[in-house]
């Protein structure tokens, strides 16, 4: 629902705010007060190009700004989240437009480009009348109304999971075919690479290992002769710390006898004793386990060489190295066996093709027979609506794939051209004028007759049409008195479903309103100034009134005013 729309700077106008309401909601104004200003700056919140020439005379840009109320729209939610805007309850659309020929486009305050908004203004609103934003003159949303009525989401659902498989496996296939040329030429370097990794055959960890490893070979004549050192100082040399440490616990076990505070020390003397013994017996053994072998020395020089070697050419680390080896492993493999590999992806997507196929047909058929129900309610539709010679169709047909053609899905054995929504090309064709044959409703429906064409196609899609906001602009056209009721009547029953925003100068439309604002135009400062207000009940009495008889409202007036109206003169 669009809950308020602010214009400032456009056109005639200088600076307006409308809140709309729920259910019908109704402009009326003069001719030249502004209403197609108005339609045209919505125009804008719908992703509608706009020119420097709407910028008011004297000011630096435009600004037009609405505000929807989204809670609940799964769509929009996930239009915003896709494109990393936070979704809430309120969507705020902005555009502005300066004279320096620039346009910026703000959803919820977030800077987005002119596509976001117009993706937007698709999930929100139907605008028709003379603009680009009529979705009835776009064959593409054709099948789009047509699923909407038969309420195909299953259906749709069931087929689109197949269509996304196929995509992926003819993606993988793609993948596969361009892999082939490029390993083709890279097949000798993998094997070369393969070959060099697998000859040195390094071990996890084992750079470190070695590094540690040389670290001490390469110091194994200094750890030697230190240690000896170590050792004869501690216990074999002449004068070592053992003997003389061993003369001092005698001298202590001697001294303790006389007094008995020595027994401490005596104590403390035998346990440094005993760390003597064990630092002296481990130098011992280390020296008897130092390699002073050069050829093992050169050896493992040469081995990390090797393993650095790689790291350098493979990624800077022994991981990196295995990571490498795993992949090109995996292409090299790959590339023996391709044939296979095409094969068997090939027999698959066959597969696919055929399980897409049977979910379109069952798609197409419930379309087809769909379809009938739409022509006949349609064309009641627009008898009602004064179009009573009408033949509206619904055309469901299929296009035979051509030879080379890869975006096909098979049905019954044959090749069929498909996408996202089966493999029907769906088109409304009409003929509003007896003796003649329908054509395309694109190419042959005048303005007023798309709006009442579309008023019809709401009319039995309302309960399950996808967009809340629709806007009508010369709704109206080329109709009065009986049809001009009946029209407002189907306005007024649409509205229970969707909020409808319409522009009428039909005292028949403007009477059923929930909501009636009076477009007009004023003289200030010299300038024409266009303004918008929303009316009271008497106002709305006498609007409606002024539709029926001019400026010059008569008593005879409002009273017709009120009976269209629903009103008792009080």
């Amino acid at each position: 629902m669009l809950k308020s729309l602010f214009i400032k700077d456009y056109a005639l106008i200088e600076n307006i705010e409308i809140e709309f309401g729920k259910g019908l909601n109704i402009i009326t104004g003069e001719t030249g007060a502004g209403k197609s200003i108005l339609i045209d700056a919505m125009g804008l919140l719908l992703g509608e190009r706009a020119s420097t020439e709407v910028v008011r005379k004297g000011s630096e840009k435009s600004i037009v700004e609405g505000i929807f109320d989204v809670a609940g729209n799964k769509k929009i939610q996930k239009l915003l989240t896709d494109n990393e805007i936070e979704f809430s309850d309120e969507l705020i659309v902005r555009r502005e437009i300066s004279l320096k020929g620039t346009s910026r486009c703000f959803l919820c305050d977030s800077p987005v480009t002119l596509n976001l908004i117009k993706e937007a203004g698709d999930l929100l609103v139907d605008l028709h009348g003379q603009h680009e934003h009529q979705s009835l003159l776009r064959t593409d949303t054709h099948i789009e109304m047509l699923d909407v009525f038969a309420d195909l989401e299953i259906l749709l659902s069931e087929y689109g999971e197949a269509y996304s498989k196929l995509n992926l496996l003819q993606k993988e296939l793609k993948n596969l075919s361009d892999k082939e040329n490029l390993l083709k030429e890279k097949r000798e370097v993998y094997e070369y690479q393969i070959k060099e990794i697998d000859n040195v055959g390094p071990l996890e960890n084992e750079d470190e290992k070695l590094e540690e490893e040389l670290k001490i070979l390469e110091n194994s004549e200094r750890l030697l002769l230190t240690a000896n050192e170590i050792y004869e100082s501690l216990y074999d040399g002449e004068d070592s710390i053992q003997d003389r440490l061993g003369e001092t616990k005698n001298k202590l076990t001697e001294l303790s006898q006389i007094d008995k505070l020595f027994f401490e020390k005596l104590g403390e003397c035998e346990s440094a004793l005993a760390i003597l013994n064990d630092i002296s017996s481990f130098i011992r053994s280390y020296k008897e386990r130092v390699d002073l072998d050069p050829q093992r020395l050169n050896s493992m020089r040469e081995r990390l060489n090797s393993i650095n070697l790689l790291k350098k050419k493979y990624g800077g680390s022994l991981k990196a190295v295995f990571a490498h080896r795993e992949k090109i492993g995996e292409e090299f493999a790959l590339s023996e066996n391709f044939s296979q590999k095409i094969s068997e992806l090939g027999n698959q997507i066959d597969l696919s093709r055929k399980e897409c196929g049977v979910a379109a047909k069952k798609l197409s058929l419930e379309r087809k027979t769909v379809s009938k129900k739409i022509k006949k309610e349609v064309e009641e539709a627009l008898k009602y609506l004064g179009i009573a010679d009408s033949i509206f169709e619904v055309k469901v047909e299929n296009v035979q794939a051509g030879a080379g053609s890869e975006n096909f899905i098979i049905v019954d054995n044959k090749k069929y051209i498909s996408n996202a929504r089966g493999y029907d090309v769906v088109e409304f064709f009409i003929s509003t004028n007896a003796g003649e044959d329908p054509k395309p409703l694109v190419k042959v429906a005048s303005g007023g007759e798309v709006s009442r064409i579309m008023l019809a196609l709401k009319s039995i899609l309302a309960k399950s049409d996808r967009l809340p906001v629709l806007i009508f602009d010369e709704i109206d056209t080329g109709v009065s008195g009986r049809i001009a009721q009946k029209v407002g009547m189907v306005l007024k029953s649409l509205a229970s479903f969707h909020q409808i925003i319409a522009i009428t100068h039909l005292p028949q439309i403007a009477g059923l309103s929930d909501n009636h604002f009076a477009v007009e135009k004023k003289k200030s400062a010299e300038r024409i100034v266009s303004s918008i207000r929303k009316l009271n009940g008497e106002e709305k009495i006498s609007e409606v009134a002024k539709l029926l008889s001019g400026e010059n409202i008569t008593e005879s007036a409002l009273k017709s005013a009120r009976e269209l109206m629903g009103l008792q003169k009080n």
